[in-house]
């Protein structure tokens, strides 16, 4: 008896060695791809940052309910994004409703980190008042996006590649 049920002690042990050491591999194959992925679409430019969290400076954290994004393709750059902060010139008649511009001059500038993921620095040339978009990517794709303008605070999104 003591016999059987050390084998059957045994052959559970094995299975959830077996098991456990299967769903690992699953997860890390898992984590592979979507680290590929991510990679591919930074390398080719075609991408979109997704806002999820603004943080302004001096000011509270804001949990974002709408689609606000940054969409980065080759030759246009596109930012629809919220402001929060401390404006330093008002424009007369402007109803200025955050960080919004399309523009195809730009430059992109893109470093690997050293422990995975970019440091990419975009530079547009004519999108009104956004002087620089600095942008942290993680390999798995979480990023986290700096907005520096003229005369307007700099403000910072968490969020993600898609």
């Amino acid at each position: 008896m003591k016999k059987l049920s050390a084998i059957i002690t045994l052959s559970l042990l094995s299975f959830m060695c077996i098991h456990t050491a299967s769903a690992q591999d699953d997860k890390q194959s898992k984590e592979q791809k979507i680290e590929a992925a991510i990679k591919e679409k930074v390398e080719s430019k075609r991408y979109a940052f997704i806002a999820q969290t603004a943080i302004p400076m001096g000011m509270r954290i804001r949990q974002l309910t709408s689609d606000y994004e940054l969409k980065v393709s080759n030759d246009t750059l596109e930012a629809y994004l919220p402001y929060f902060g401390r404006a330093y010139t008002a424009t007369i008649g402007s109803s200025d409703d955050g960080i919004n511009f399309k523009t195809t001059d730009f430059t992109y500038t893109s470093t690997s980190r050293k422990k995975g993921g970019w440091n990419i620095t975009i530079v547009p040339k004519k999108s009104g008042d956004t002087r620089q978009l600095i942008l942290s990517i993680t390999s798995t794709g979480y990023a986290s996006l700096q907005v520096n303008s003229n005369n307007k605070q700099t403000i910072s999104f968490n969020g993600y590649i898609k």
